[in-house]
């Protein structure tokens, strides 16, 4: 596959995204942990340290939206991997590790070990660690959204009627 068109960031990102996850699912397959994701382990890893945490809380642990947790969740109960319970009150859903998940820590761990001392070899290689760059956007965009930044071009200066298609 060739790499995606250089001014097409969402389409750049996406691919950065789905080769890192490929690779690590690959891993996760020569260690036995079938019908487990890449994305889970942020999730395993915050109930692991901060015990059951409502949805809401467990977004905001993992730095993803309330719909992004909730999406990963149910992929996970599906898995056997959590629990949902009712919260204090009917809004929320508290979500806690099984026995299945419990008993995956090891490999979980050590993969998570093993590619964070892979992700350092890797940002060696790069002008900047990917993390602090793409913390580095992020604070740029949080600074100045990208639709603010998309209306400086004049684009929506001009009625949508007119606009040529």
């Amino acid at each position: 596959m060739t790499a995606p068109y250089r001014d097409a960031l969402g389409t750049l990102l996406r691919h950065v995204l789905d080769v890192l996850d490929g690779d690590v699912a690959a891993v996760h397959q020569r260690l036995g942990l079938t019908d487990y994701r890449p994305r889970y382990s942020p999730v395993v890893r915050a109930l692991v340290a901060d015990g059951p945490l409502p949805i809401r809380d467990l977004a905001a642990r993992i730095g993803v939206t309330h719909s992004a947790a909730s999406q990963t969740v149910a992929q996970m109960r599906r898995a056997g991997l959590v629990d949902l319970s009712p919260g204090a009150d009917a809004r929320h859903r508290i979500v806690t590790l099984t026995d299945r998940a419990r008993a995956l820590l090891p490999a979980v761990e050590a993969e998570w070990a093993a590619t964070t001392t892979a992700v350092r070899h890797l940002d060696t290689e790069l002008p900047v660690p990917l993390a602090d760059e793409l913390y580095a956007v992020l604070a740029a965009l949080r600074r100045r959204p990208l639709r603010d930044r998309i209306a400086d071009t004049g684009l929506l200066d001009t009625p949508p009627d007119t606009r040529e298609r």
